[in-house]
C-alpha cells in the first residue's frame, strides 16, 4: 500500500474546480522538481489537472478510462474500462447486486458501448495532445472528486502499465473507502477531504456545471502553446 495522506475531513465546498485544482496544488508543491506529468480524468478532472500544471510547472495530459454503472443505477460505479480495453470490477459492489452471472450479458454490454465512448475521445483529444509517454517519469492523475473510485482506479493501472517511477493519485474531495483503495495501487495517495457523509461529488462544489468535450480541448491546446513558449 502506498502512502495516504488526508488533508481534512471537512465539508466545506469549493467555489468551484479551479479553486479545488489551486487548493490541490499547493500541497503537492514538493513534486515540481520532480518534473512531474499531471493526468486529468476527462472531463472535469482536466480542470483540476490544468490548476496543478500550472502550479508545478509540469506537462499536462489526459488520462482516458470510463466508469461502468450499475443496473438501473448508472451513477452507482460496478466496474471501469481504461483506454487499452481492459476491464476492472469493484467485486464488493458486484456482490452486493447478486450473482456475477446474472449480470454478465449486462457489463459486457456496458463494456462494448463505453469502448467506443473511448475510441471516440482518443480521436478527438489525441489530435490536439500526442500521448505524453510515462515510463520512468513521476505521474500524478487527478479528478473532481472520487465517490467510489473505480475509474480511478482504471487509470492508475492504465498508468501502471507504462512503468512510471512514481505514480501519485491526488484529488480535492474523496471517500475514504475509494481513497483506501486507491492508496492500495498507488505509491501516494493524497486527498484535501475525506467528509464523514459522502452523497455525490457535486455536493462539494458550489459550482458544479459539466465540463464539455471543447473545454477540455482548449485546455489541452493551451498545455501545448504553454510548453512551446518556454
Amino acid at each position: 500500500m502506498g502512502n495516504l495522506r488526508t488533508i481534512s475531513h471537512g465539508s466545506e465546498p469549493f467555489a468551484n474546480r479551479i479553486e479545488a485544482g489551486r487548493l490541490l496544488g499547493n500541497e503537492i508543491l514538493n513534486l515540481s522538481g520532480e518534473d512531474p506529468v499531471i493526468l486529468g480524468i476527462p472531463r472535469g478532472g482536466v480542470v483540476i489537472a490544468r490548476e496543478l500544471s500550472l502550479l508545478l510547472h509540469a506537462e499536462l495530459d489526459i488520462v482516458l478510462s470510463r466508469k461502468l454503472g450499475a443496473p438501473g443505477n448508472p451513477e452507482l460505479a460496478i466496474g471501469a474500462l481504461n483506454e487499452d480495453g481492459k476491464l476492472f470490477l469493484i467485486q464488493d459492489v458486484i456482490s452486493q447486486l447478486g450473482r456475477y452471472e446474472e449480470i454478465k450479458d449486462y457489463v459486457e454490454e456496458q463494456k462494448e458501448k463505453q469502448l467506443k465512448e473511448i475510441r471516440k475521445r482518443v480521436v478527438k483529444y489525441r489530435e490536439v495532445r500526442p500521448k505524453v509517454p510515462l515510463n520512468g517519469r513521476t505521474v500524478i492523475i487527478t479528478d473532481d472528486g472520487v465517490a467510489t473510485g473505480a475509474t480511478m482506479q482504471a487509470s492508475l493501472w492504465a498508468a501502471r502499465r507504462e512503468s512510471p517511477a512514481k505514480l501519485i493519485a491526488a484529488i480535492p474531495v474523496a471517500t475514504s473507502n475509494a481513497i483506501r483503495r486507491i492508496a492500495d495501487i498507488s505509491d501516494e495517495a493524497i486527498a484535501l477531504k475525506v467528509p464523514p457523509f459522502f452523497y455525490a461529488v457535486g455536493q462539494f462544489y458550489s459550482q458544479f456545471e459539466q465540463t464539455t468535450d471543447d473545454e477540455v480541448i482548449a485546455i489541452l491546446r493551451e498545455s501545448i502553446k504553454g510548453k512551446e513558449g518556454k
